[in-house]
């Protein structure tokens, strides 16, 4: 044994350049050595490769290594070859002439490690050459995918049990990063390895820092982050491949180093973007959160969610990816409720029981995102590693939301909970204290409980953020055998007998329920602040403004919005096309207004010693410029609106929108042909003549001066179009 432990040191260094086992590797591998079944539990980045690798290369025969990663099998038998090591993988990605070298290598006795897809062991060919190779053991990577409860699930993962009983009694070691106590319990099930030494490290990443931001202004936001962590590596998960794409241009065109990585590309390009990456050749990998990367690199310095993941395990197997050397990363996510009930769409069409499962998991997602509470306290309690304190290094406790004394709540929840025989659903709990009688509450007769209505003047969200609160601090628990259900424990059942005896804190939620769709589009050109605007520069800016509209005749608004004279006293662009990148202003109005208000900018930053911030002016992807060309020799055309927002799959509102962008921007845009058509002159000239001496272009106070339902909310923006085109051009 000692000889054997001597020697697997020497292997790690002599193989893998370490001097020290790290965690329990060393026992898991022993572990697996011995013949034993193993199960490991591990957060990314803590060394699960290895405990299946080094037996590998130790042991007589091939191992068999099955994942549904394809991008992670090529990297590592990449590394392995690179070391010395004979690996090779058998999945769709092969030619028959290469499966051929492959089994042959195998069968051959020369390769230690194949990496084998689900699908592909599936297939009887392949199972008939296994049968014949001499093996050592199966390692089940991603062993998640087993679970139907898991993030990941994958139904051909529920046959591997029988494929592996196919290829004699052979050891198995299962591994997954991330696992709740639920999950864990499914996988040792249906593997039949109830029996397995199960080895769980913390899931604590302490080197991660975790962050929700509001999804307004992303773009914005990305470049000013980037742009500060130039030549650092990084991560952006999308929910889409148009997503993908659409970030990734918009990155190059922002002078990021980028490349997209998703399922729609070629396998050569995804291998190609993934090499280009893991090379240094590019800084940033823009991914599709349904695709498994697979990046094993250790110095990933941030991993951003430009969209909400599809559940808590997939969130945290994707931030795992960053910070593998040890070394502080971020990890950022955009947060919109309107990412959620997107991904709620995509599952309408699912079994039940797989819709109800991924619905649980999005909620889930969504009560991370709004809770005030320890964010990396929140993610060890959901895998379930409870702890008793706050563990910092995260938004949340850089900068806490106001807490509030909670023990009236805290009673009544877990009265709730008791009174409904610890059978139910944090959500059926919540729907009991607001008292909403719907058919399921009344059939169990819990509109007779004595907390039945005592939180109805508050919300269901509300109530889901205190029981999670009250769940978090350990007054109540999991009900790991049914999904979802609640349970009290000690520390519940010692309040309930001496309430005066606790103190219960809790913390306020963050709102992101002011966050829509539209926000993004919002976003273009970059039109909210990270800081406050210059109040001052703002000032000088709007008197410039009035004295040039005076000289012309016509209201300041025409010049330029008041958002747009806020960005300027935010950025402080000093050049034409600074200027121009600005939201509301394009190169006709910087031609037209721009050397009046450079002047007065240029000379406001020289005598205050100002050092400029236009490096987070965003410039626009060709996508946006496309659509702007589009539009325009459409209505050159005279097209009606209604023809060209169905040719492009938006509203008509959406449409205007982006005409109204277009105009402000300074590009002249005659649709009196449309106008004409859906209203007389008389009506024409009361909205023209009301523009040309407002004080303000708002539609909400051009609704409020117009008597009641005079005019519709879309008559106006088109005259406001109108008359902008007319006089600031």
């Amino acid at each position: 044994m000692i000889e054997q432990k001597i020697n697997l040191k020497k292997t790690l260094k002599e193989v893998f350049g370490y001097n020290q086992f790290r965690g329990n590797q060393e026992t898991i591998i022993q572990n697996l050595l011995d013949g034993k079944n193993t199960f490991v539990i591990m957060p990314t980045g803590a060394g699960k490769s290895l405990c299946y690798q080094l037996p590998a290369i130790v042991r007589e025969g091939t191992a068999i290594v099955i994942s549904p990663l394809i991008a992670l099998m090529k990297n590592q038998v990449d590394q392995l070859n690179a070391v010395g090591i004979n690996a090779s993988f058998l999945n769709s990605t092969l030619s028959k002439s290469e499966s051929n070298k492959v089994k042959k290598s195998v069968l051959a006795g020369n390769t230690k490690l194949l990496y084998v897809a689900p699908e592909s062991l599936t297939k009887p060919e392949n199972l008939d050459f296994l049968a014949k190779a001499n093996l050592s053991f199966i390692a089940i990577d991603e062993a998640h995918c087993i679970s139907e409860w898991g993030h990941d699930f994958r139904p051909e993962y529920r046959r591997i049990r029988f494929i592996v009983d196919s290829l004699g009694d052979l050891p198995i070691i299962a591994l997954t990063a991330t696992a709740t106590p639920k999950v864990q319990q499914d996988i040792q099930k249906n593997l039949h390895m109830e029996d397995a030494n199960v080895f769980k490290t913390s899931f604590n990443r302490q080197n991660l820092y975790y962050e929700v931001r509001p999804k307004t202004n992303v773009k914005k936001q990305l470049i000013k982050y980037l742009k500060g962590k130039k030549g650092q590596s990084g991560i952006i998960y999308c929910l889409s491949r148009k997503k993908v794409e659409e970030i990734h241009e918009f990155l190059k065109v922002n002078d990021i180093k980028s490349r997209p990585y998703h399922a729609g590309l070629d396998s050569s390009i995804r291998m190609q973007n993934q090499d280009a990456f893991l090379n240094e050749e590019v800084d940033i990998i823009v991914a599709t959160i349904a695709f498994g990367m697979g990046i094993d690199k250790p110095d990933v310095r941030c991993v951003i969610h430009y969209d909400a993941p599809k559940s808590l395990e997939g969130y945290y197997q994707e931030t795992g990816r960053a910070g593998r050397d040890g070394l502080n990363a971020d990890c950022i996510m955009f947060y919109s409720p309107e990412d959620i009930h997107k991904l709620e769409k995509f599952n309408k069409d699912k079994p039940v029981t797989e819709r109800d499962n991924a619905r649980y998991l999005l909620q889930e997602m969504a009560d991370y995102a709004t809770s005030g509470v320890c964010r990396r306290r929140q993610l060890l309690h959901y895998f379930g590693e409870n702890v008793e304190k706050d563990g910092g290094f995260n938004d949340n406790t850089d900068k806490p939301k106001p807490k509030f004394e909670a023990n009236q709540q805290t009673e009544w929840v877990l009265k709730a909970v008791k009174e409904t025989e610890e059978r139910f659903t944090i959500s059926h709990i919540a729907d009991v204290l607001m008292g909403k009688e719907t058919d399921y509450v009344k059939s169990y007769g819990h509109n007779k409980v004595s907390v039945f209505g005592k939180g109805k003047d508050q919300t269901q969200q509300y109530w889901r953020s205190i029981i999670r609160q009250v769940l978090l601090f350990n007054y109540l628990k999991k009900d790991f055998d049914n999904h979802g259900v609640v349970k009290l424990n000690d520390k519940g059942r010692d309040f309930l007998k001496n309430p005066k005896s606790h103190k219960v804190m809790l913390t306020e939620d963050h709102d992101f329920s002011k966050i829509t769709a539209e926000d993004e589009e919002k976003e273009i050109g970059g039109t909210a602040q990270d800081k406050g605007h210059d109040p001052v520069l703002f000032d000088l800016l709007k008197k410039l403004r009035k004295k040039l509209a005076k000289e012309k005749g016509f209201p300041p608004y025409v010049i330029f919005q008041d958002p747009s004279l806020e960005e300027m006293a935010t950025v402080y662009p000093t050049t034409n096309d600074e200027l121009a990148q600005i939201n509301g202003v394009g190169m006709a109005k910087v031609d037209k207004f721009g050397k009046a208000f450079l002047d007065a900018i240029n000379k406001y930053v020289e005598e205050n010693d100002i050092e400029t911030d236009a490096e987070v002016l965003v410039k626009q992807t060709a996508n946006k410029s496309k659509v702007k060309i589009f539009i325009i020799q459409q209505i050159d055309r005279m097209i009606d609106l209604e023809e060209i927002a169905d040719a492009k799959g938006m509203k008509v509102g959406a449409l205007i929108s982006e005409i109204e962008h277009i105009c402000y921007s300074g590009t002249k845009l005659n649709i009196d042909y449309y106008i004409d058509k859906i209203m007389d002159y008389d009506r024409q000239d009361e909205i023209y003549d009301y523009f040309m001496n407002a004080e303000t272009d708002s539609i909400q106070v051009a609704l409020d001066e117009f008597e009641e339902d005079e005019y519709g909310e879309d008559e106006l923006r088109l005259m406001r179009i109108k008359f902008l085109s007319e006089y600031a051009m």
